[in-house]
């Protein structure tokens, strides 16, 4: 049986943060913190996601933001998270700090709902040897459930130039936005692959949303992009009374 969690008067978010440093995981959430405690959070930045076997901590704790991209999680900590979520904790990050952690535990990828799985590169002829090589034009389209939501309330669709998640996914998601990979001569695969590029899930009494555009802080401080982040965190962010 869930037990929900209370309200508490000063609401508290935790952010995690590391792996790969490729992702900028400090930079990313400085983004976000000011945010946070604009909207009321009192705010706690942890390096390390062994924070999730405090179970004073994670009981205490609306919301989580996760920025650890690959990494590893022990067992307790990630059964510190499942257990904060299903109590009604939210669980909000972006690419790979929150769909591409942890690739070696399927129960996180489960509670997640998607997995990183590549992000296509220019024609090989085109590729220099950088992080540039898997930059590309593509557009993120909102979703009929999408349009309707208070995440993406007011928006429409958008264009980025930065890494096009590939994720694969299962049917818990309730998918807000997506995007389309196009075949191209270079490509293995024969025809166009949508993939969800934003979403929410509920797990237990608790609220997860995932944005997959994030790379960098310039992505991050794109106007669509961080809006959708911000409401995400809010939106995750939830509590349930008894």
């Amino acid at each position: 049986m869930t037990v929900p969690r209370k309200v508490t008067a000063t609401r508290k978010a935790l952010v995690v943060r590391g792996g790969w440093e490729g992702h900028h995981p400090v930079e990313a959430t400085e983004i976000f913190i000011p945010f946070l405690q604009e909207q009321g959070f009192e705010v706690r930045i942890e390096e390390s996601n062994e924070i999730y076997t405090d179970e004073a901590v994670m009981d205490a704790a609306d919301l989580i933001v996760q920025s650890v991209t690959m990494s590893e999680i022990s067992r307790d900590a990630f059964t510190g998270l499942r257990r904060a979520v299903e109590r009604g904790t939210g669980l909000a990050g972006w690419h790979g700090g929150i769909a591409d952690s942890y690739r070696n535990n399927s129960d996180y990828l489960q509670l997640i709902g998607g997995q990183f799985a590549t992000h296509p590169s220019k024609h090989p002829d085109a590729c220099v040897g950088d992080e540039s090589d898997n930059f590309l034009p593509y557009t993120v389209e909102l979703t009929e459930l999408g349009r309707a939501h208070e995440i993406l309330s007011g928006l429409d669709d958008f264009a980025l130039d930065t890494e096009q998640y590939w994720v694969l996914t299962d049917d818990l998601n309730d998918v807000l936005a997506t995007t389309t990979h196009p075949v191209q001569p270079y490509h293995p695969w024969h025809r166009p692959i949508t993939s969800p590029a934003i979403w929410t899930r509920e797990w237990g009494a608790g609220r997860i949303f995932v944005a997959t555009p994030g790379h960098s802080p310039e992505v991050l401080r794109d106007a669509n992009v961080r809006t959708i982040i911000e409401r995400g965190m809010l939106w995750a962010s939830r509590t349930v009374s008894e």
